[in-house]
């Protein structure tokens, strides 16, 4: 199996060169480029065509946002994940908008970091769970549709107990693993239950079970 090529864009040096150097501890990770900031960081990556970009936000020049746009659409098949210091629910919204892959913080440990990047290449969306959370607290602040009593009704009807019971985990941000503790059961069952819970509901990230469990009222048992 060939190695994850990924390039790095972000305007600190010194975060770049640590990044990089952890990477490189990888045996499977390679990676192929660095840049400074968005312009020369499409320029990279259209000529490198890496598997995974990591991306920061705030950046001179070009920001990271109108660098995600232009990298999803000159290279449709690369993951771009957003490594950010910014917790702000709005850009994290925008991102997945936009085509990003991902969206991590980056005070987030080494491990979860590789972890991620792996998912991200094998076509995985990765969130922060702590984003996700405040993506959750956004919708509940700014006000949402809430699905009509018997649109709630027909929902519920396609989700078994335990999955509506997953899906309020989703949407504290929880991890399959606290979720498997919580509930007593093996986090391989609880990777199929969200697995099952994707597929019924036609989404394709745990971000967006969450906001659709507040969005259709079924955030909270009553």
């Amino acid at each position: 199996m060939s190695n994850i090529r990924i390039l790095l864009i972000d305007d600190h040096s010194l975060f770049r060169s640590g990044v990089k150097l952890l990477l490189m501890r990888q045996d499977d990770f390679e990676v192929v480029g660095e840049a400074a900031d968005g312009a020369e960081g499409l320029k990279r990556a259209t000529s490198l065509k890496p598997d995974v970009i990591l991306l920061d936000l705030n950046m001179p020049g070009l920001s990271g946002l109108d660098t995600l746009q232009l990298l999803v659409q000159e290279l449709p098949d690369c993951a771009v994940i957003i490594l950010t210091v910014s917790e702000e629910a709005a850009e994290l919204a925008q991102a997945l908008s936009y085509g990003a892959r991902g969206y991590l913080l980056k005070n987030m440990d080494v491990e979860a970091l590789t972890s991620a990047i792996r998912k991200a290449a094998a076509g995985e969306p990765v969130i922060d769970n702590q984003m996700t959370v405040k993506l959750v607290e956004q919708f509940r602040q700014h006000g949402t549709n809430v699905a009509s009593n018997k649109e709630r009704d027909e929902q519920q009807s396609r989700l078994t107990q335990r999955e509506r019971e997953i899906m309020q985990c989703l949407v504290r941000g929880d991890s399959n693993k606290a979720i498997a503790r919580e509930l007593n059961v093996a986090e391989s069952t609880v990777k199929i239950h969200v697995q099952n819970i994707l597929k019924k509901l036609d989404l394709t990230s745990r971000v967006q079970i969450a906001v659709y469990a507040v969005e259709h009222g079924l955030a909270a048992e009553e």
